[in-house]
């Protein structure tokens, strides 16, 4: 896999000459306070602009900035017309169209398909300040506000509907995202080294019709390039023919009618980077869950940079062109990227609104990006890749020295150094030949893989300088940790507990249970034990009253009612009670998803004759998982007696140390309506006596005679 040049290398765009901004502007006045007559690039996007690394809009605004573009951003802007698009004037080269840093959908709506009450990344942290898929509502708007503008949409919402996908909120497989927004180029993935290369070209005088081998990038097209060779995907996993049964109105039975391919595939094999494979077309993943679940898998073992082909799904007469994976960047690259001129605060247009998403991070440090475990419900990998991409350690120790001295409210405290797993800085594969030729969906699972380098010494080298600093009084470590991964690391273990911890650290085995733990591609709960023996035992030796707060999963594909009663009896025997809970949401391209579209795993070879994956889809079963996850909540003890006693275990009802929940249910006082014995299962009360009951109905009658 040979690395690109620098993407700082490119010569600088004319208006550098202009400075750097000290706020990308939102106004037509902040744009002539600067000398502007126009931008270059305009980005929309759906979270208000704080001008920090951990947003978006900031981290690729700056960067285009560093090249030498003017680049303006609207922010939230009204979608009910296009007017509010017009603000900053007609972009120069091209509209940058991001949702934001969560998913519109996700950030709206819970997985219950309720609608939030608010949301973070809007000023005052108030709700309705973006439409349900943002990035097609924005893309049309800006093509009415400018006819002509090139408009290329990128971010984790664009990035995780790139190919026909199954659409959770709507219950249906929706088309990519290119086709409905209408865009020219689709950005996927961590964009910073195609949406350099695309904003020079453009201003070299390319056409964005022309722009077609960037990786990382999307398009659609007509026919395949005279220099190509296509593969079928059904000749890489080969899922069976769909059977159909017959009609028994027709006077020939047609039975032998199969989902086919139409391959294309050119006598004579060209090179692996003149090669595309074909996916089932977005027709085929609509009509058959099987060729869904196929297509998943195809797709996913084609994400490594550095054996990935380009990828092609036909949508009614064009195609949805893929380029292979970016590379990722180098750690100069990330150092520079992360140290841009930042003022690290809102702009200042919103006053004095607070910001949640900003106050969350503010104090925070990425030391890192990528993460190998390959969660099968986690969208990091499919967005941000497998391959960790680290910053030098001089990197971040001046992150946190700008943090101390810059930021506003900072009392001494570095809230967390992380990134998508806390301790994977700096872990990889041993031989990059492996690593390039690897197609592995995760590094860690079933086992942690023997050419992984587990090394934390880095890590824990980091921790001890930066906490060193003067005036750094603690440094926390937040980010989700591989668990599996720091057993290796005693000493690591060790340092954190030691120093890092603020009394409780946050972790996720998911589940107890091997079904679906399985299906999520985690460690079994046996890891998670010898992390907390370590723990306690380090814990114990600094003198500190420290405690895990495990997370966990409900309703996840592979998911039986057995399972979460044994992960309910689980928590219940070591004392644990969460207030918070979630169910699974199954976001688009997950392999998770996939599993719950179809019934189908896509981590292995799809056949028809495989059997299914547990799917559990009902609101009423989906309520069961997460009530089984706070037995200790009364408003869920109804539910549980109700299901523990079609489940046949009514002797886990009552008020011992053995039963999960008692058989009374509380008033407002919080005290017994009734006497525990009052509750009996349907199953075990005793059957009514006819002879007994009519005796005593006559006594009563004679005594109303008297």
């Amino acid at each position: 896999m040979p690395q690109p040049a620098n993407i700082f290398s490119h010569r600088p765009y004319w208006a550098a000459r202009f400075g750097i901004a000290p706020v990308l502007p939102m106004s037509r006045d902040e744009m002539d306070e600067l000398g502007w007559d126009s931008c270059d690039i305009i980005i929309v996007t759906g979270d208000a602009y704080v001008d920090h690394p951990s947003f978006g809009m900031a981290l690729i605004g700056r960067l285009l900035e560093a090249q030498g573009f003017r680049v303006g951003i609207i922010a939230q802007p009204d979608w009910s017309n296009a007017e509010a698009f017009r603000q900053l004037g007609r972009p120069n080269l091209f509209f940058g169209i991001t949702a934001g840093n969560m998913d519109s959908m996700v950030n709206r709506y819970t997985a219950d398909r309720r609608i939030r009450s608010d949301d973070a990344y809007t000023p005052n942290g108030k709700a309705g300040k973006r439409p349900d898929r943002s990035v097609i509502v924005y893309a049309q708007r800006a093509r009415e506000a400018f006819k002509g503008v090139p408009v290329i949409i990128g971010g984790i919402e664009a990035s995780l509907r790139r190919i026909a996908h199954y659409d959770y909120w709507s219950d249906k497989v929706r088309r990519s995202i290119l086709p409905d927004s209408k865009a020219d180029l689709l950005i996927y993935g961590n964009a910073e080294r195609a949406i350099v290369e695309v904003a020079h070209r453009l201003a070299d005088g390319e056409k964005i019709d022309q722009i077609r081998n960037i990786r990382g990038s999307a398009y659609m097209r007509q026919g395949l390039p005279d220099d190509w060779s296509e593969i079928d995907s059904s000749q890489l996993d080969k899922p069976g023919p769909k059977a159909h049964l017959p009609d028994p109105y027709q006077a020939e039975p047609d039975c032998q009618k199969v989902v086919s391919f139409t391959p294309h595939t050119r006598p004579r094999q060209l090179p692996r980077e003149r090669t595309v494979v074909r996916l089932p077309s977005y027709d085929q993943v609509l009509e058959d869950e099987v060729i869904y679940a196929h297509a998943s898998r195809v797709f996913h073992l084609e994400t490594n940079p550095g054996n990935a082909r380009a990828l092609v799904q036909r949508h009614g007469k064009r195609d949805v062109w893929l380029n292979p994976p970016p590379i990722p960047l180098s750690t100069e690259e990330l150092d520079r990227i992360y140290e841009l001129p930042y003022t690290r605060r809102p702009h200042p247009g919103y006053g004095e609104a607070r910001n949640p998403a900003w106050e969350m991070i503010r104090h925070s440090v990425n030391i890192m990006r990528g993460c190998f475990g390959g969660c099968t419900f986690c969208s990091i990998t499919e967005h941000e890749g497998r391959i960790i991409q680290s910053r030098s350690e001089d990197s971040i120790v001046r992150e946190v020295e700008t943090i101390r001295d810059q930021v506003p409210g900072f009392s001494g405290n570095i809230s967390d150094l992380g990134g998508p797993t806390a301790n994977m800085y700096r872990l990889a594969c041993k031989d990059k030949k492996i690593e390039s030729a690897c197609r592995r969906l995760s590094c860690v699972y079933p086992v942690i893989c023997k050419n992984l380098n587990t090394d934390h010494q880095p890590l824990i080298d980091l921790y001890r300088r930066t906490r060193k600093l003067p005036g750094i009084k603690r440094l926390f470590v937040a980010s989700g940790l591989r668990y599996d991964l720091a057993i290796r690391s005693p000493d690591y273990i060790r340092e954190l507990v030691t120093h890092h911890v603020g009394g409780y650290l946050k972790i996720a085995p998911e589940h107890t249970e091997a079904s679906p733990l399985s299906m999520m591609m985690k460690p079994g709960i046996d890891s998670y034990e010898q992390f907390k023996k370590l723990f306690d035992k380090y814990s114990a030796e600094a003198g500190k009253e420290q405690y895990l707060i495990p997370y966990f999963i409900a309703a996840h594909p592979g998911t039986s009612d057995n399972d979460m009663l044994n992960l309910a009896l689980w928590l219940k025997d070591n004392g644990f009670r969460p207030d918070q809970v979630q169910a699974f949401l199954p976001t688009p391209l997950a392999i998770a998803s996939a599993m719950y579209h179809t019934g189908r795993n896509p981590l292995q070879k799809i056949t028809r004759r495989r059997a299914g994956v547990r799917v559990v889809r009902g609101l009423k079963q989906r309520r069961l998982h997460k009530a089984f996850l706070r037995y200790h909540d009364p408003k869920n003890w109804p539910l549980l007696r109700e299901a523990l006693t079609h489940m046949g275990r009514t002797d886990l009802i009552g008020s011992g140390k053995k039963h999960l929940v008692p058989g009374w249910q509380p008033n407002r006082e919080g005290k017994s309506n009734q006497p525990e014995k009052a509750f009996r299962p349907v199953s075990s009360r005793r059957p009514k006596n006819p002879s007994i009951q009519g005796k005593k109905v006559n006594r009563k009658k004679r005594r109303q005679r008297q």
